[in-house]
C-alpha cells in the first residue's frame, strides 16, 4: 500500500518521484525535474515549508567548490566531473546526472532530517 502523499517526509515524497519521474514530469527528463524541484521549493516555502532551503550551499560544501551555477549546475559537476558539452546532455550523461541528482537530494534531506531530530 502506498503512503498518502501528506504523511510522507520529503525523504519518501522524492524517493517515490525518482521510481516514478514520469508520473511527476512529462518523460521524466532531467530538464522537466529539475523545474519540478525549483516549483517544490518555492511553493514550500511560499507555504511555510523548508523547501530545498540549504541545498545549492550544501552541494557547494559536498563539492568543496564553488563556481557562478545554480544548484542544477554543482550536481552536473559533481555527477560529470570531467565536464559537459551543453545544457541538453546527450541520453547517457542525463541518465546519470538524474540519478546523482536524487542521490545528492536523498542524502541532504537525511543530514538535514537528522540535525532536527531532538
Amino acid at each position: 500500500m502506498i503512503k498518502d502523499l501528506a504523511e510522507m517526509s520529503e525523504r519518501e515524497y522524492f524517493a517515490n518521484v525518482r521510481r516514478r519521474p514520469g508520473m511527476f514530469v512529462v518523460g521524466g527528463r532531467l530538464g522537466g525535474l529539475e523545474a519540478f524541484l525549483t516549483g517544490y521549493d518555492q511553493h514550500a516555502i511560499r507555504h511555510g515549508g523548508p523547501g530545498l532551503r540549504g541545498w545549492t550551499e550544501w552541494l557547494i560544501a559536498r563539492r568543496s567548490e564553488t563556481c557562478n551555477h545554480g544548484w542544477s549546475g554543482h550536481v552536473r559537476h559533481i555527477a560529470l566531473p570531467d565536464g559537459w558539452e551543453h545544457w541538453d546532455l546527450p541520453p547517457g550523461q542525463e541518465e546519470r546526472v538524474i540519478d546523482v541528482l536524487f542521490s545528492l537530494l536523498d542524502e541532504y534531506l537525511a543530514e538535514r532530517e537528522a540535525d532536527t531530530t531532538p
